[in-house]
């Protein structure tokens, strides 16, 4: 039997080619977006068509309680058991920090962390029933590493790491597991969707500074259109990996970054390995 994966922002970016991805890998998928009958129509019948009978579209919104669980009911009725899920929804950000309104930061935080926590918490009891589950949270190399102007995105992918490895912890002899994706940088539709400081009159007090965000974007958006740029399938094969792998062989992180090699992430991972290993072997927690 094929193992049923639940997608969350299916509607573009990364979660359309994961579930493009495991359709055509014979997996059943349930690619959830928020309005697939209007705003992300077009992405809802491209899913469809492709999958057929294997693929089941459900308006979901990360941000709200009620949708996450009518969404998730939604799906335990066509299937009995969810074997994956893969929290990717989020929201990127940059620019002047001190630009960036507290109802602009609760929105990123409601988005990249809250909503990844309303859907683990919500499938949880599924997964516990079978004593099986997977769940792999893409996060970001800026969740491990950190670049200026980019405070708030950077803070929530920092949230997501530490909530998945408690987690996998916690977790663990419950025969589920937790995985944290580190994409580097893609082009996938990142730049257009991210938020921007709302409080301009704070940004203009930079001075000349106030431009250098800009600079540094669109300067990593050329590299991200060049002629080697980074292939985003290289997430989705990660991805499909991980699926296949075998429970007790998977990673707590796993660093994609084709561009630069992902050095930096992958050296903070293994030292924070070596160190947590200490720690919980201190606390009698091994």
């Amino acid at each position: 039997m094929s193992q049923t994966v639940l997608i969350t922002g299916s509607s573009s970016g990364f979660g359309k080619l994961i579930s493009k991805t495991l359709l055509n890998k014979g997996y059943q998928v349930i690619a959830t977006m928020r309005d697939p009958k209007n705003r992300n129509k077009d992405s809802a019948e491209e899913l469809t068509k492709l999958g057929g009978d294997k693929v089941q579209i459900i308006d979901l919104d990360v941000t709200s309680d009620k949708s996450v669980e009518n969404g998730v009911a939604e799906a335990l009725k066509h299937h009995d058991k969810i074997d994956v899920l893969i929290n990717n929804a989020g929201i990127g950000s940059g620019g002047i920090s001190e630009g960036f309104t507290s109802d602009q930061l609760t929105k990123i935080m409601d988005v990249n962390v809250m909503g990844v926590h309303r859907l683990t918490r919500a499938l949880l009891p599924n997964f516990r029933k079978h004593n099986n589950g997977l769940i792999i949270n893409i996060s970001s190399v800026m969740g491990r590493i950190v670049i200026p102007f980019a405070s708030a995105y950077t803070a929530s992918k920092f949230a997501v790491e530490g909530y998945t490895e408690s987690l996998r912890y916690e977790l663990k002899d419950l025969g589920i597991e937790l995985v944290s994706v580190e994409p580097g940088g893609f082009m996938t539709g990142f730049f257009d969707n991210m938020q921007s400081p709302a409080d301009e009159a704070r940004v203009k007090e930079y001075g000349k500074k106030a431009d250098v965000p800009d600079q540094m974007w669109s300067s990593m958006g050329d590299q991200l259109t060049g002629e080697n740029a980074p292939n985003p399938q290289d997430v989705a094969d990660a991805v499909l990996k991980l699926i296949k792998q075998p429970v007790g062989e998977r990673p707590l992180r796993v660093v994609v970054d084709s561009m630069t090699g992902g050095e930096a992430p992958k050296a903070i991972n293994k030292t924070t390995n070596e160190i947590q290993k200490e720690l919980l072997e201190a606390f009698g927690l091994a």
